[in-house]
């Protein structure tokens, strides 16, 4: 069994990663830490009760190393990169689920989250743990930068058309909607119910971090430089998200040929179903799937994508890192 840490327990990220490694055939949970809260895992969890018998507890690097092999950092971002030198010196594999190694330039960095980065030597060697798109280059390494659900949602929706020359890699409108939990749980006015339900609105119009992070991925997966406009919306559910992303055509080709070429991009990727009908949220709630269609409409193709912001988007992706660190099938986990 490999021995795995969850720092920064206290999550929506981290319950849906315990939730898998609890059966996950390879791995069993042996720490589970706060900064902050002193309780027993199922206290914060209630899910839980009965699990796992854990107490939530403040480690340091070193207590970490004699418990664990791999730690799922879910610190938020600035913490995270304060913490994983540390923990890498320790002698662990790290998961960090922050977005703190995630871009390659410290100054987009800055520029976008609006902190000097303290680590800035690892960035642009991290791996970037999007596992369709890079998996070869993920294992054996000591430190994996996990996707945001955004951009993963984005960027698995665009790179078999883009990669494949049937798309402009520059114009290209990124619409996008997510549960609320795609802010944490940390208390926020916008966030409460009487704020949220009902209610439907953009936000973070032109400024939002993921953007770059898009255009990064996208570019370096296809190797010409990529330009979107990215607009995220708050939608009054508890997960998901859908992407609805218009792309100029750059050669002919019919919906058939664009499906199919979908179809061929992720056919020995077991975590996305390029599909016929157009997706929505419920078809991928709960589960690690993401599901895309295409659509031509007048001028403009329109890719449609779907998953689920906390597992997809963050802790299912998190897991197939961890699979692919330490040398197990993919899939461990999730199916049986």
């Amino acid at each position: 069994m490999t021995r795995a840490a969850i720092l920064g327990a206290t999550g929506y990220t981290a319950l849906e990663l315990l939730k898998i490694l609890l059966v996950h055939p390879h791995a069993q949970v042996t720490a589970v830490t706060s900064r902050t809260e002193t309780a027993h895992i199922s206290e914060v969890h209630p899910l839980l009760a009965g699990r796992l018998d854990l107490r939530l507890e403040n480690l340091s690097p070193e207590q970490l190393a004699g418990r664990a092999d791999v730690v799922f950092c879910c610190l938020p971002h600035v913490a995270s990169m304060d913490t994983v030198p540390k923990l890498l010196a320790a002698g662990l594999k790290v998961v960090d689920l922050s977005a703190d190694y995630r871009l390659n330039d410290p100054a987009v960095y800055e520029k976008w989250y609006g902190h000097v980065h303290t680590d800035p030597t690892r960035l642009g060697s991290t791996v970037y743990g999007l596992p369709e798109l890079f998996a070869d280059r993920i294992a054996g390494q000591s430190l994996v930068a996990n996707p945001g659900c955004y951009t993963s949602t984005s960027i698995l929706a665009l790179a078999p058309l883009i990669c494949g020359g049937f798309v402009e890699p520059t114009g290209i409108i990124i619409d996008a909607k997510s549960g609320v939990s795609g802010a944490g749980r940390t208390a926020k006015q916008n966030l409460l119910y009487a704020e949220c339900n009902e209610n439907f609105a953009a936000y973070a119009v032109g400024s939002h971090r993921h953007q770059p992070e898009i255009e990064q991925v996208l570019t370096t997966a296809s190797g010409q430089a990529v330009d979107v406009i990215f607009t995220p919306h708050l939608t009054p559910m508890d997960r998901g998200i859908e992407a609805t992303i218009y792309a100029r055509p750059k050669k002919p080709a019919t919906q058939a040929e664009l499906l199919a070429a979908c179809r061929e991009f992720y056919q020995d990727k077991p975590f996305v179903r390029v599909v016929d009908r157009i997706p929505g949220t419920k078809d991928t709630a709960y589960t690690n799937f993401c599901d895309i269609t295409v659509r031509i409409v007048k001028d403009r193709v329109v890719v449609l994508a779907c998953l689920d912001n906390l597992i997809k988007g963050a802790s299912g992706v998190a897991v197939q890192n961890f699979n692919l660190l330490c040398g197990f099938p993919e899939t461990a986990g999730f199916f049986r």
